[in-house]
């Protein structure tokens, strides 16, 4: 997501300072017309704006925190528009960080897929100060296709959670769907059109269907063992408030299964293949997904 955003911005004009773990990701961004920052805080210390997008709550309290985290470049009027999806008290201990620090943390996690975020066609679930949100409009409007600003800090961490929820249940429900169909005789192809003209359609069967169809789960738009993140956070959070989520509840155990047999590094709809091999299905191009 970071890759995409700032190649986004640099080629609409902004200027862009980035920093990465990844040496190779740094290397992108400086090929592109970036600055290759030496830490978290050197970019704080220079930019107006800083959109943090990362794997993990370690990886966000290393970021914010650290010995050159963003607490130590921060200054008066930097907005750090925090992209990710992680538990809601992880992003209120980094606002409440780098709030000393005149610091305004804004919660803007994106619905999307990695392409999607390449097109900038993200939705952003902006939340948080309103006037740092409208500040931020130009960034948002440059890296997504639409901003909703949902008020009080963490609302759009919430949205994020019951947009992930639908995602990940119609992946499942769409390789159901397509094995259920190919197990009584009918063309994978066939299967896709005819779905995707009546009321059983979805964006997911429109993103996922084709690599259904052509068996092959390669590049990943979303990779399948992200989910499995996801599905964790959503399920902690639904489980303390009580609210019953038994789709999201059946459905990790089977992205488990699939991370356990290889699948992980592909993309979520080789849920297929896993469902597939249960039904024991062998189609005659088989994808180079575990042995």
């Amino acid at each position: 997501m970071g890759t995409a955003f700032s190649s986004n911005l640099l080629k609409s004009g902004f200027e862009v300072a980035g920093y990465d773990v990844a040496g190779d990701r740094m290397d992108v961004l400086e090929a592109a017309g970036g600055i290759r920052a030496a830490s978290p805080a050197a970019v704080a210390a220079q930019c107006d704006a800083v959109i943090t997008a990362l794997p993990s709550v370690a990886a966000l309290e290393e970021v914010v925190s650290g010995g050159e985290g963003l607490v130590t470049g921060s200054h008066p009027g930097l907005a750090v528009i925090e992209m990710s999806t992680f538990p809601l008290d992880a992003k209120e201990e980094a606002r409440a960080a780098l709030q000393p620090k005149g610091t305004v943390v804004i919660d803007a996690p994106v619905s999307g897929t990695g392409l999607q975020a390449a097109a900038a066609e993200v939705v952003i679930y902006a939340s948080g100060d309103s006037e740092a949100i409208a500040n931020a409009a130009p960034i948002f409007d440059t890296i997504g296709k639409e901003t909703f600003d949902l008020g009080a800090f963490g609302n759009g961490s919430i949205l994020k959670f019951l947009a992930n929820l639908l995602v990940s249940v119609h992946n499942l429900a769409t390789a159901e769907a397509f094995v259920l169909g190919m197990k009584a005789g009918l063309d994978p192809q066939q299967i896709l059109d005819v779905l995707s003209a009546g009321v059983g359609s979805s964006r997911i069967l429109e993103i996922r269907g084709p690599m259904m169809v052509a068996n092959t789960y390669e590049p990943a738009a979303a990779r399948l063992k992200m989910f499995i993140k996801d599905l964790t956070v959503i399920g902690d959070f639904a489980r303390n408030l009580g609210a019953p989520t038994p789709l999201l509840d059946a459905s990790l155990p089977l992205y488990e299964h699939a991370v356990a047999l290889g699948l992980g590094e592909q993309d979520a709809a080789a849920l297929c293949a896993l469902l597939e091999e249960q039904a024991g299905i062998v189609r005659s191009m088989l994808p180079s997904t575990h042995t």
